[in-house]
């Protein structure tokens, strides 16, 4: 039996049991505020439910959240790209750890699985992302964590929660065009 593929999928069914659309920081119809890239960004990371890398002494994290259009509307089959610093503030450059993609579902959700990145050479603790639906602009932008955002823009600092023993980020992106 494949027990993380059991385990991946107990997380989504119970992430996809939270309390959606409440999750969110942001008011409906303000657009989720742009941020930079910043050096590190590699294009062409796999789809992937989970990041989280065997032997982390890093944290589980859970971030979940839902992806609305500027009329509020839940948005399908958005990529979502993500990527971050290992536990010692390093990028993979060589391949992907600690990047990959996943896509809302029908109801604009998504859910992936990380260990909890580190803040590194007087960056506070943060995760880049690149969201863009069909046709649509890419947004790219970081989500950041209470107490540790260092004068980022608020609306791009998750709520944080702990909840059946998982650490989860819960953060909803509006996007606009």
């Amino acid at each position: 039996m494949d027990y993380a593929n059991l385990r991946r999928r107990s997380l989504l069914t119970a992430a996809l049991a939270l309390p959606f659309p409440a999750l969110g920081q942001a008011k409906c119809g303000a657009p989720t505020p742009a941020d930079m890239e910043g050096p590190f960004y590699k294009a062409g990371a796999p789809l992937r439910a989970s990041l989280a890398e065997p032997g982390s002494k890093a944290e589980r994290l859970l971030p979940a959240g839902i992806v609305t259009s500027a009329d509020c509307r839940p948005l399908a089959d958005v990529v979502l790209d993500f990527w971050h610093a290992d536990a010692s503030g390093e990028y993979d450059h060589r391949g992907f750890r600690y990047r990959g993609i996943v896509k809302t579902d029908a109801q604009g959700r998504y859910l992936l699985e990380t260990n909890l990145p580190p803040p590194y050479m007087g960056r506070p603790r943060h995760i880049h992302v690149k969201a863009q639906r069909a046709g649509g602009k890419i947004l790219t932008t970081q989500l950041y964590f209470p107490g540790e955002s260092r004068g980022a823009d608020r609306a791009l600092v998750v709520k944080m929660e702990r909840a059946g023993g998982e650490l989860r980020a819960l953060y909803d992106f509006s996007l606009f065009g």
